[in-house]
């Protein structure tokens, strides 16, 4: 298990289309989130221990903003074959484990991983209404809820922001 940083990335970057197999055995694209305020894209996958350790915090966060037009979607982009534990069935049972209450979806191709510039699980994504990154950082401390409780304000959450720390993503190439 190799630990990085996620990557910096532009604030103000757009975010990238994409249409990806969930766990519910059907697509799901961008546009099918567009009505979202607040978009947040997690970078993620079932066996990293540092994913692990947050995964009742992102179910949590998508239930305190559920009314709120906040919308949560996990990305798996680990499917490769040196880590089975990160397949499509087993996706399957960590949704129904973690009750997981968003899209769980798996980046086969790793396309969209590397469109968004994803460098590591968990690597965490948060767009604005314009569909425009405003928050690219960890979930501790409360800064992710804060990022978001910021672009529901209307604000612009500061640029001062954490890296967030995890495995780094399995790239078959």
């Amino acid at each position: 298990m190799t630990l990085l940083e996620s990557k910096s990335i532009s604030m103000g970057t757009p975010v990238p289309d994409f249409s990806l197999k969930g766990v519910d055995d059907q697509m799901h694209g961008l546009s099918d989130f567009s009505d979202a305020e607040v978009l947040v894209v997690v970078f993620m996958c079932n066996h990293c221990p540092y994913v692990q350790a947050i995964w009742d915090q992102l179910v949590a966060l998508q239930a305190k903003f559920e009314d709120k037009n906040v919308q949560f979607v996990g990305i798996n982009p680990n499917y490769h074959p040196d880590y089975p534990e990160d397949s499509l069935e087993k996706m399957k049972d960590y949704h129904a484990e973690y009750e997981m209450n968003f899209p769980y979806l798996i980046d086969e191709s790793q396309e969209v991983a590397k469109a968004f510039g994803a460098q590591c699980t968990p690597d965490i994504f948060v767009y604005n209404d314009e569909g425009k990154l405003s928050y690219h950082g960890r979930i501790e401390g409360e800064e992710l809820s804060e990022a978001i409780e910021v672009l529901l304000r209307s604000e612009v959450p500061s640029e001062d922001q954490n890296s967030s720390i995890g495995c780094s993503i399995k790239w078959r190439d």
